[in-house]
């Protein structure tokens, strides 16, 4: 039988013991981060990391608000048909004089006229930090994201992705450049290019693989592997064409239109 005495020496050893191991199993800083990396605030990357998650793109016509969700219901879908109908159509121009530099360099944070700019943090990252989960940024840094999980609109897939591989995920123009340059673009001032090139309404960080397959195609070429979500990319397509005055050929027009339940 132990007295009073050690019984408190006992309960407070049980205790110290009970620290130590917390302690050991989050790291020395207690935060159970890397050592190169601190938690994003609370709310940063606020999109829900569930199949199907994401914002309407009807409810969504700056780009601004995370991810992509499917459009299920028929006045939804009625909508989209009446948005899609509004885009023109043209044949699809030569590549002559096409370069990436031509829209302004990757990722700049100066591009005039679009949400998001000049805030001090690149393109690429504002979209990580708009559509991740779980976001862990760089020590020091409240820009470069170094970790985070993504619900992936194209495929389904839940990515839980590292800076270490950032081809896992990566940043789709919905409309790819040279297919703009094509349609138009290359008669566009610098200033609309580098605009276009930044727009988060145009830009969805996804699968990289999947994204590597769309390359520079239409969406009479490549769709999104995950059906739910055609509809929904067809009127991101349709809002970006809209917004910069831009024609899609017609047989990408046709199967938009399909996408949407149209003939």
């Amino acid at each position: 039988m132990h007295r009073p005495g050690e019984r408190i020496s006992l309960a407070l050893a049980a205790v110290l013991t009970s620290a130590l191991a917390a302690a050991l199993l989050t790291g020395c800083d207690g935060s159970g981060l890397p050592g190169d990396a601190k938690p994003a605030d609370p709310g940063a990357g606020s999109a829900p990391s569930a199949a199907g998650s994401g914002t309407s793109p009807l409810a969504n016509p700056e780009g601004t608000k995370p991810g992509l969700a499917p459009l299920t219901s028929e006045p939804d879908r009625a909508a989209a048909r009446r948005l899609i109908e509004k885009v023109p159509t043209k044949g699809r121009g030569p590549k002559t004089g096409y370069d990436r530099d031509r829209f302004g360099y990757a990722w700049m944070d100066t591009a005039d006229g679009v949400p998001l700019a000049r805030n001090g943090c690149d393109t690429r990252n504002d979209l990580l930090k708009r559509d991740g989960q779980s976001i862990q940024f760089r020590t020091g840094s409240d820009c470069v994201v170094v970790s985070m999980n993504l619900h992936d609109p194209y495929t389904g897939k839940e990515i839980a992705w590292k800076k270490a591989k950032a081809t896992e995920v990566q940043v789709d123009h919905m409309v790819p450049l040279s297919y703009a340059w094509q349609m138009g673009a290359a008669r566009w001032d610098k200033a609309k290019r580098q605009q276009f090139a930044n727009d988060p309404l145009n830009l969805l960080p996804v699968d990289g693989p999947a994204n590597s397959s769309k390359s520079d195609s239409g969406p009479a070429s490549w769709l999104p592997p995950i059906k739910r979500i055609r509809c929904s990319y067809a009127v991101r397509i349709s809002q970006v064409a809209v917004k910069y005055d831009l024609p899609v050929t017609a047989a990408d027009k046709g199967m938009m239109l399909k996408q949407c339940g149209g003939a």
